[in-house]
């Protein structure tokens, strides 16, 4: 058993980068006509790159996998001709042993740095490959190319680099297949199971979720051995922990054979900071776990038959939809319960009877939120983002604005990217007036520029009117402007706005003429100055209890 890893978070790639290509591929190009003269050719050689260096030590300028070309400028006159010289039987020359020597540490420099392969270009320097470069690329084991007269370096570097852009191309499209039948397997009467059966079909190998005891809920692929089934268990106790406890299995010492790493248990504090994923490698099969949830209650384990980062993707992407569908929320009923509620609610319950199965919250609020930048409406995904970031689920979608119904006990805070409006704490029996005053509190947040705007309590004022009292004069004084509520709205936002004719505008999306018409028009047919404070005081008082 290899080293365990353990990776972060922010160590994923957001896309898998471009991957290598063979060697055999780019000695499969015709129009280049490259022929393999020295090295393995059996090994699955991969290229990450061209680089072309006439100097006589490149391992400074490599970073890896390249396939080096060059056409021998750097090699010494005498070293270049002790080919010739050299005698087809009996002891080398002196030449010759200096040009062997020259290759060999020329080709273990090189193989050093990491380099895939050697380009060896014919002409105009060199007729022939040296022989003694021949001899050092298979001591080495390092593959050396022949690059006839007709080929350029260029050439070559644009063949390796179109063959990159394909592999990229093609590792995309299975990247965004398997991304898309995974997410139609989600969807699914038994999501789970077929999220399961898609990801090991996809990564050609094999898929498992480990439950909160440890034990393999549902497996789906190639069946393993008993090596890497033990394995992929004591892996999963690295990012589960109760797993470990309640299974026994672990994986402890990088260095510890497989065997003892199975068989000891390992204890684990509350306070141990978990890993969410690792990997490691049995019998050339690689493995990883991802921790669902957070705290984890269940654990997927891959076992592949190779490590790439578009399998990674894949996987990362199969653990997150696993997490959504495996997670407290999922598993307790409360879905079941929501669905409940509005049924009840649409065959003519009353709210406060059905508020309990939403959580039993005795308060709630009311959010109204809009995109911040104004540009966007919002979609489900990113209603659902603000939902969970608030603390609950019980979110909708109303053209521009997202409306989410919180528990009072939980504090509404401002959200990155959004405007909102916040009600004030009220009870189920009163939902329908703490949405109009969410929704008025984000037009003024929205007039503001501030990021979150609450309702006002209610003044002292208010509280000396019996409310009886208060509805009958709001309603009295506001009759000449009943059945346009064009003109309630504008008065009650240009007043809350202080009188503001572009605050006023901005919140509710129309022309500043607009409102200073609609204005004009409230003050005649009620009948009053709106410059007097004690107008626009009483008016404000009874626009409160609309």
């Amino acid at each position: 058993m290899e080293g365990t890893h353990i990776m972060s978070d922010a160590a994923v790639p957001a896309v898998p980068p471009t991957p290598p290509v063979p060697l055999a591929a780019l000695l499969a190009r015709e129009d280049l006509g490259l022929r393999q003269i020295a090295g393995p050719t059996d090994s699955g050689t991969v290229i990450h790159g061209a680089h072309t260096s006439e100097l006589s030590d490149p391992h400074p300028y490599l970073l890896g996998g390249e396939l080096l070309l060059t056409a021998g400028v750097h090699i010494p006159k005498a070293t270049a001709g002790a080919d010739a010289s050299e005698p087809t039987s009996g002891a080398p020359t002196p030449e010759a042993v200096e040009s062997g020597a020259y290759f060999d540490a020329y080709v273990s420099r090189i193989v050093s740095a990491g380099g895939a392969a050697l380009g060896f270009g014919l002409a105009p320097v060199h007729d022939t490959v040296p022989t003694a470069l021949v001899t050092a690329c298979d001591s080495h084991g390092l593959p050396l190319v022949e690059v006839p007269p007709r080929t350029t370096f260029s050439g070559v570097a644009r063949a390796v680099w179109q063959l990159m852009a394909r592999a990229r191309l093609a590792e995309l499209r299975r990247v965004t297949e398997a991304q898309q039948s995974l997410a139609a397997a989600a969807s699914r009467p038994d999501p789970v199971r077929a999220v399961l059966r898609q990801l090991a079909r996809r990564v050609e190998g094999r898929a498992a979720l480990y439950g909160p005891e440890g034990t393999e809920l549902a497996a789906f692929g190639h069946a393993p051995g008993e090596a890497i089934t033990q394995a992929l268990a004591a892996l999963t106790a690295v990012v589960h922990p109760a797993a470990a406890r309640g299974a026994g299995n672990c994986a402890t010492s990088h260095n510890a054979p497989a065997a003892a790493q199975s068989q000891q248990p390992r204890e684990v504090s509350p306070r141990t900071l978990t890993p969410t994923s690792a990997t490691d490698a049995v019998a050339g099969t690689h493995l990883t776990a991802y921790a669902l949830g957070s705290p984890p209650r269940f654990a997927l384990a891959v076992a592949t038959p190779h490590r790439d980062p578009g399998t990674h993707t894949i996987t990362s992407v199969a653990a997150v939809l696993l997490s959504l569908l495996t997670g407290e929320e999922q598993q307790s009923g409360t879905g079941a319960a929501r669905v409940s509620a509005l049924v009840r609610l649409l065959l003519g319950a009353a709210p406060q009877d059905v508020a309990p199965l939403l959580g039993g919250a005795e308060a709630w609020l009311v959010v109204h939120a809009r995109p911040a930048d104004d540009t966007s409406s919002p979609d489900p995904l990113m209603a659902g983002a603000l939902g969970a970031a608030l603390g609950t689920a019980l979110v909708d979608t109303h053209g521009d604005v997202v409306r989410v119904l919180v528990p009072a006990d939980r504090e509404v805070t401002a959200q990155p990217g959004w405007t909102c409006g916040v009600s004030a704490p009220t009870g189920p029996q009163a939902w329908p007036s703490a949405d109009a005053q969410a929704a008025r509190a984000l037009a003024r947040a929205r007039a503001t520029r501030t990021a979150l705007v609450r309702h006002g309590s209610r003044t002292a004022l208010a509280d000396l009117v019996p409310e009886e009292d208060a509805t009958a004069h709001a309603r009295t004084l506001l009759a000449p402007l009943a059945g346009s509520p064009a003109l309630v709205g504008t008065l009650r936002t240009w007043l809350s706005l202080h009188g503001s004719w572009d605050r006023t505008a901005v919140a509710l999306a129309v022309h500043r003429n607009t409102v200073r018409q609609r204005v004009s028009r409230c003050a005649a047919l009620l009948g009053a100055d709106l410059d007097d404070p004690d107008v626009r005081m009483e008016l404000w008082f009874a626009l409160r209890q609309e």
